[in-house]
């Protein structure tokens, strides 16, 4: 399934939608890119998109070189419209694919994808042997309370935020929607999968539901 498809829009509007669907997307994203290394000179972005997360990150370390894995090719012509001639792309799922080797792995709402806890802890443990010595991993995701009831808190909030662009009902439909088709693992158990790749983890922004999860190699 396209990225666009997935989240009910078409490819066109992703980057105007994309901002209705996630509370202080602006803020997370830049956030997250400054937790780089200016000196930083290889990114692999997995889940990579139009590239709004790469390119955010490019401002921070000016010499780096991305490499953008994305399973859909329509969206990767976006990214490759968007970035620089120095970025590298591949289509194919990032689950699967060999991770090249990199100072720096980022993932915006790309993560959640994974299914499984075995899958996610062999993506770490791949992301991990792929990482240079001090590089950094750094994950923005949902990524929930585990006790029931804050979580449940924490996704009404979210729905909230729905509000301000959809009808009662469409914010529904988004949420039952994407909690079939994403796995949102709740932050201690994410946080646990990162240090068994034996990466330090850090949280280093969280809104609601919404994290920034560093790990360090």
């Amino acid at each position: 399934m396209s990225v666009a498809a997935h989240l009910g829009i078409n490819l066109a509007e992703y980057d105007a939608r994309i901002r209705t669907f996630i509370p202080n997307y602006e803020e997370m994203l830049e956030a997250a890119a400054d937790v780089l290394d200016p000196k930083t000179t290889t990114i692999v972005d997995l889940g990579t998109g139009t590239g709004a997360f790469a390119e955010r990150c490019l401002r921070r370390a000016s010499r780096a070189r991305i490499i953008g894995i994305d399973a859909d090719p329509e969206i990767l012509k976006a990214a490759a419209d968007r970035l620089p001639n120095t970025s590298k792309f591949l289509c194919g799922n990032f689950a699967e694919l060999s991770i090249p080797g990199c100072d720096a792995i980022i993932a915006s709402f790309a993560l959640h994808h994974v299914r499984t806890p075995e899958e996610k802890a062999s993506l770490y443990g791949r992301m991990a042997a792929a990482l240079s010595n001090g590089g950094t991993l750094v994950n923005v995701d949902c990524q929930p309370a585990r006790d029931a009831a804050m979580a449940t808190r924490q996704m009404n909030r979210w729905k909230d935020h729905l509000l301000l662009s959809y009808s009662d009902y469409e914010a529904e439909q988004y949420l039952a929607t994407w909690s079939q088709e994403d796995v949102y693992v709740p932050l201690a158990d994410e946080s646990a999968l990162m240090q068994q790749a034996e990466l330090s983890v850090e949280v280093v922004w969280r809104k609601d539901a919404f994290t920034i999860l560093v790990g360090k190699k």
